[in-house]
C-alpha cells in the first residue's frame, strides 16, 4: 500500500494514540518466607555473621565443657577409690551408679530440660519475670519428682535380686545408693540453677562453682574412705557432699550477683498453677535423654549374655568413659546452641536463629571429625590406662574405630538435639531417638552380635547404625525448620505462660495484676498479644539490639503481636 499525502501542504494526521496499557493490581505479602517448611537448602549465613556466631557459641560452650570436664573428672576419682577396696566393693559401687543413671539422674536431668526453652525464649523476649518463675517451678517439680525415686531407691536391692544380681553385690548396691539420696535434694536444685544462668549466657559461675565441687571431691573421699574406713558408703558420701557443696556455691553465685539474682518466689497461686506448658516439654525431654542413656547401660546388658562376658563387659565399661568423655564437646556445644537459639526466637529473629542453628551444626561436624581422629590415635594405648588385661586390650583396640565413627555422627545429632530443645520441640528429638536407637540400632546390634557372630564389635556396629540414622533424621529435621514459624510460636510461647501468670496472680490480689506489668491479658477484641505499655517499652529496648540491620535485608516478617500502636521487634 502507497502512502499518501496532503496536497494541500498540510500535516497529516498524528497517528491514533496507543491504547491504555492493561494494569494489574496485586498486593505484596507482607512477609518474605526465607524457610519454608520442608526447603533443605535454606540460605546459608554469610562469613561475618558465621564468625560473629561462632564467637557467641564458644563463649557459652567452652565454660560448659569445662564444668563437664570437671564433673566427669569427680566421677573418675569415685570409681578409682571403688576400685581401691577391691573387687566386690567396684562391683556393687558399679551396679548402684548404673542404677542410679537408669533411674535416678538421667531422669531429673531430662525433666530439667524442659525449662530450657521457656528460659531461653523468656530471657530473649525480655521477660524477667518469666524467666524466675520458670525456676521456680522447675525446682518445684523436680523435688516432686525425687519423691518416688528416693523410694525406689530405698527398694534397690529388691529390684536388683529380682532381676537375678548376686546378693552380695545388690547389698552393696543399697548401701551406696542410701548414701546418693542427698543426690536427689542436690540435683533438683542444681539442674534447674544451671540452666537458669545458661540461658543467660552466666556460665563462668557454674564453671568456677564447679571446679571448687571438684577440688573438695578429692579431700571428703579420703576423709570419709582412708581414714573413717566408710568403704563403698563413704564414696557415695563423699560424691553427696561435692554435690552439696556445688549447690551451695551456686546459690551463693545467685544472691551475690544482682542481675542474676531470680525475683522473689510468686504467690502460692502462681506457683501453683500454669504447669501444663512445663510439663509438656520436660516430658518428651526426659525421654529424648532417656532413651539415649539407657541404650549404653542395655550394651552392658548384651555383652553378659555373650559366652566371655567378663572381658566384653569390661571393655563395654572402659568404652563407655571414652564415648562419656568425648561427649563433653558436643553436649555443651547443644547447650550452646540451645541458649543462642531460643534468645534470637525469643526477641523475634528468625533468620539468626537460623545462623545459630547453621554455625552449630557446622561446628558439630567438626568435633565429629576429631573425635574420629582422637580414637583412631589412640587405640592401641587407650585401654592400657585401665587395664593390663590381654583380652580387654584386644576387644578395646578392635572397637575403638567404630566408636570414632559413632562419633561422626553423635556430634551433629546431639547438637541437633539442642537446636529442636531450643525451639522448644522436644517430642521430635524423642521420636527420632526411640526410631534410631530401639527400632534401627537394636535390632542391628542383636543381629550382628548374636545372629552373625560378631559378638561385641557387633554391638559397636549397632551404635554406628542407630548414631547415622539418628544424625540423618535430626538434621532433616533441623534442615526443613521454619525458622519464621518458630519465632512466632516462641512469642506465642512466652506469651501465654506469662498471660497465665498474670491472671494466676490477678484472681488472687487485683491489686498486684494491676502493677505487675504483665497485665491480665489482651483486651475485649484484640488479638492475642501483651499490653501496649509492656508492647512499646520491649519493642523499644529491641530497637536497640545489634543485628537488626541484617534482619531487616533479609525480609522479615510482619511482628505477630501487635495492639496498633506498638510491634515487638521485627
Amino acid at each position: 500500500m502507497c502512502a499518501t499525502t496532503a496536497t494541500n501542504g498540510e500535516k497529516p494526521p498524528p497517528p491514533p494514540p496507543p491504547p491504555p496499557p492493561h494494569l494489574i493490581l496485586f498486593t505484596a505479602p507482607a512477609s518474605k518466607p526465607q524457610n519454608p517448611a520442608g526447603q533443605l537448602f535454606v540460605p546459608l549465613p554469610s562469613l561475618s555473621e558465621a564468625v560473629r556466631e561462632a564467637g557467641e557459641l564458644f563463649s557459652l560452650s567452652v565454660p560448659t565443657a569445662a564444668t563437664a570436664l570437671l564433673l566427669y573428672s569427680r566421677s573418675a576419682v569415685s570409681m578409682a577409690f571403688l576400685g581401691s577396696l577391691g573387687e566386690l566393693p567396684l562391683a556393687g559401687g558399679a551396679l548402684a551408679v548404673a542404677s542410679a543413671n537408669i533411674s535416678g539422674y538421667s531422669v531429673l536431668q531430662g525433666l530439667s530440660l524442659g525449662m530450657e526453652p521457656l528460659c531461653s525464649q523468656s530471657f530473649g523476649a525480655r521477660r524477667r519475670g518469666l524467666l524466675s518463675l520458670t525456676l521456680h517451678r522447675s525446682v518445684l517439680f523436680l523435688l516432686c519428682s525425687a519423691l518416688p525415686i528416693a523410694l525406689l531407691w530405698l527398694r534397690m536391692s529388691d529390684v536388683l535380686l529380682f532381676l537375678g544380681q548376686d546378693p552380695d553385690i545388690a547389698r552393696l548396691a543399697r548401701g551406696y545408693l542410701l548414701c546418693s539420696l542427698p543426690d536427689l535434694l542436690s540435683f533438683s536444685f542444681i539442674h534447674p540453677i544451671r540452666i537458669y544462668l545458661r540461658s543467660q549466657g552466666a556460665t563462668a559461675p557454674i564453671a568456677a562453682a564447679a571446679a571448687a565441687a571438684a577440688a573438695l571431691h578429692v579431700p571428703a573421699n579420703l576423709l570419709l574412705v582412708s581414714h573413717l574406713g566408710l568403704g563403698a558408703r563413704g564414696v557415695a558420701a563423699g560424691a553427696a557432699a561435692s554435690n552439696l557443696a556445688l549447690l551451695a556455691l551456686l546459690l551463693a553465685a545467685l544472691r551475690r550477683d544482682p542481675a542474676l539474682r531470680p525475683e522473689p518466689p510468686p504467690s502460692r497461686r502462681e506457683w501453683l498453677s500454669g504447669w501444663g506448658t512445663l510439663a509438656r516439654l520436660a516430658g518428651p525431654s526426659c525421654v529424648s535423654v532417656c532413651l539415649e542413656w539407657w541404650w549404653y547401660e542395655l550394651m552392658i546388658l548384651l555383652c553378659g549374655l555373650l559366652r566371655d562376658p567378663k572381658p566384653a563387659v569390661a571393655s563395654m565399661g572402659v568404652l563407655i568413659q571414652t564415648t562419656a568423655l568425648a561427649y563433653v564437646l558436643p553436649s555443651s556445644l547443644a547447650a550452646a546452641a540451645s541458649t543462642r537459639v531460643g534468645h534470637e526466637l525469643g526477641a523475634n529473629r528468625p533468620a539468626r536463629a537460623r545462623s545459630a542453628a547453621a554455625v552449630a551444626t557446622g561446628l558439630a561436624a567438626l568435633a565429629g571429625l576429631a573425635a574420629m581422629a582422637f580414637a583412631l590415635a589412640v587405640r592401641a594405648r587407650w585401654a592400657r590406662m585401665f587395664t593390663d588385661d590381654p583380652a580387654i586390650l584386644r576387644l578395646t583396640a578392635a572397637a575403638l574405630p567404630v566408636l570414632g565413627l559413632c562419633e561422626l555422627g553423635n556430634c551433629p545429632q546431639t547438637v541437633g538435639c539442642g537446636v529442636l530443645r531450643g525451639s522448644a520441640r522436644p517430642a521430635h528429638a524423642a521420636r527420632v531417638n526411640l526410631g534410631a536407637f530401639y527400632l534401627v540400632g537394636l535390632p542391628v546390634a542383636i543381629g550382628l552380635g548374636f545372629g552373625l557372630g560378631l559378638g561385641f564389635c557387633g554391638f559397636w556396629m549397632g551404635l554406628l547404625a542407630a548414631q547415622v540414622c539418628c544424625a540423618g533424621l535430626m538434621l532433616y529435621v533441623v534442615g526443613s525448620t521454619d525458622w519464621e514459624a518458630q519465632a512466632k510460636r516462641a512469642q506465642l510461647l512466652t506469651y501465654a505462660a506469662a498471660a497465665a501468670a498474670a491472671n494466676a496472680s490477678s484472681s488472687s490480689s487485683s491489686s498486684s495484676s494491676e502493677s505487675s506489668g504483665l497485665g491480665a491479658g489482651p483486651g475485649a477484641g484484640a488479638g492475642p498479644g501483651p499490653p501496649e505499655d509492656e508492647d512499646v517499652e520491649q519493642g523499644g529496648k529491641r530497637d536497640e539490639g545489634k543485628g537488626d540491620e541484617d534482619e531487616e535485608k533479609d525480609g522479615c516478617y510482619e511482628p505477630l503481636i501487635s495492639n496498633g500502636t506498638a510491634d515487638i521487634e521485627r
